[in-house]
């Protein structure tokens, strides 16, 4: 039987596969990725509650004794992040839809596979395992704040509020609540201890198959949208080649030591698509088909992109001296 340790480390490996598979099957057998959009809602809520419940909620006060660590990572995801993303869509079409999914996107850091990338990287896994739950919840706080400042009253007019809310509770808050009510079961009852140590299987598997589920069911309509896509796929590609650099900066100027650097590139870097998907499913058609369709897109551009980064970043980037 493979061990979790064993299905972590070979985790790049699987999403690769299964990313070609979905790929080929949303193609060349669309009829069965279309069957496979009522199943989207109930997997991304199964992924949430397995990456909610590896979260160290109790860790909150680790996370704040990281200062410095903390503050570079704030200062990157939401002032370096924020003035990269609006010089970057200056190079887009003014289309409400498209622009709606790239700050999406790009405005929200990344709180699971990140860790597995910044500790195949050689980064500091830990330190960015602690302060999940803070940018989980800034990022949640502070996301509507910038679609207001980038988008405006062009953002109301296309997120239908109800919807939108409806999506946030049933998945993500739902997720979340049953997750920290598991992990302080953990620590009163020998239930919830074992509950909270299969959770532990959940997230690779579970992400996996949210994968699969997500390009196999939206693929076949990226062609509807396949003159947006051309024009958002260079921008996550310097998004992805630019932010490496600037957060390197940042860490040196917040003295960060090596793999706390390196973590601090892969956060700046990676972002939370899997998570914001279900917000942009929510909205009206066909502006979801869209929105959706520019979320997928960064995530293969990003899952490409990290397969070099975690070469790129010990190797080139921040290497031993």
């Amino acid at each position: 039987m493979i061990s979790r340790e064993a299905l972590e480390k070979n985790q790049i490996s699987l999403y690769v596969f299964v990313l070609l598979l979905a790929g080929a099957i949303g193609l060349f057998a669309p009829n069965i990725g279309t069957r496979l959009d009522f199943t989207l809602s109930f997997v991304i809520a199964l992924l949430m509650y397995s990456m909610f419940s590896q979260i160290p909620f109790s860790s909150l006060n680790e996370a704040f004794a990281t200062g410095r660590f903390l503050g570079a990572l704030l200062t990157v995801n939401y002032i370096a992040v924020p003035m990269v993303v609006w010089l970057l869509t200056l190079f887009l079409p003014n289309h409400p839809p498209l622009l709606l999914g790239v700050y999406l996107v790009l405005l929200t850091p990344c709180i699971d596979y990140v860790i597995v990338f910044t500790a195949l990287g050689g980064g500091n896994e830990k330190a960015m395992l602690i302060s999940t739950p803070i940018l989980f919840i800034t990022q949640m706080l502070l996301l509507p704040f910038y679609l207001w400042i980038f988008i405006g009253h062009e953002a109301a007019e296309i997120v239908e509020v109800g919807p939108f809310l409806e999506a946030f509770l049933v998945l993500i808050v739902i997720p979340l609540v049953i997750a920290i009510i598991v992990q302080l079961l953990a620590k009163k009852s020998v239930i919830g201890h074992t509950i909270i140590q299969f959770s532990a299987w959940l997230p690779v598997p579970f992400m996996a198959l949210t994968l699969f589920v997500v390009v196999a069911s939206q693929i076949g309509k990226l062609s509807t949208s396949i003159d947006l896509i051309v024009k958002v796929i260079p921008v996550y590609m310097a998004f992805m080649l630019i932010m490496p650099f600037i957060s390197k900066f940042i860490g040196k100027r917040f003295k960060l030591d090596l793999a706390s650097g390196r973590a601090l590139i892969f956060s700046g870097s990676t972002r939370n698509s899997l998570v914001v998907l279900p917000l942009a499913l929510s909205l009206p058609d066909p502006i979801h088909t869209v929105v959706a369709a520019i979320i997928v897109t960064q995530t293969i551009v990003e899952i490409i992109g990290e397969i070099i980064y975690i070469r790129a970043v010990p190797y080139l980037l921040l290497r031993e001296q």
